[in-house]
């Protein structure tokens, strides 16, 4: 006979196998069973969290977990990946993809990465750095550069400005 039990999370152990040890009714305790996960998906529940065993007689596995104290709402159709930290990535409706990170959000690719889109804006409110070993900008209207200091071009080797008009504006040139 196969039974359903809901369970109360004490501990969960990484490992080839994820084992979880939990509690269910008053008298009911489960000590590193099987913490059973969908493929490419991995997830480690904070104690007290809940959790849903199957046993089928002397064997029980767990299948899935949740914790209501930091579940976030999602409308119909949508899908999130949160944590306890508000850290987040929320699918919405509207073909809308929401990240929320609290402290650094890191993509390593190996080879190429590639954003197509109508608009993109960056806002940093510190510092914006760019590092590469060559930087090509291209526009087929304007490439402006603005500020309220000063903008800085240095070159150990040359500076080159292929242009039919150059307009130099300011109180103070220097060439």
């Amino acid at each position: 006979m196969i039974a359903m039990i809901r369970g109360i999370i004490k501990s969960i152990s990484e490992g080839k196998i994820k084992k979880v040890s939990a509690s269910g009714r008053s008298d009911e305790t489960f000590d590193d069973r099987e913490y059973f996960q969908h493929y490419g998906f991995t997830s480690r529940p904070l104690k007290d969290g809940e959790l849903i065993l199957i046993r089928e007689g002397n064997h029980i596995v767990a299948i899935a977990s949740d914790d209501r104290r930091y579940r976030i709402a999602v409308e119909d159709g949508e899908v999130a990946l949160y944590t306890d930290e508000g850290d987040k990535i929320h699918f919405k409706r509207g073909k809308e993809i929401e990240i929320i990170c609290g402290n650094k959000l890191t993509a390593t690719v190996e080879n190429d990465v590639e954003i197509t889109t109508k608009r993109a804006k960056l806002t940093a409110t510190e510092k914006c750095e760019i590092i590469s070993p060559d930087i090509k900008l291209t526009s087929d209207s304007t490439v402006e550069i603005s500020g309220d200091s000063k903008v800085t071009i240095n070159s150990d080797t040359k500076v080159e400005v292929n242009c039919d008009d150059v307009v130099i504006n300011g109180s103070k040139v220097e060439l």
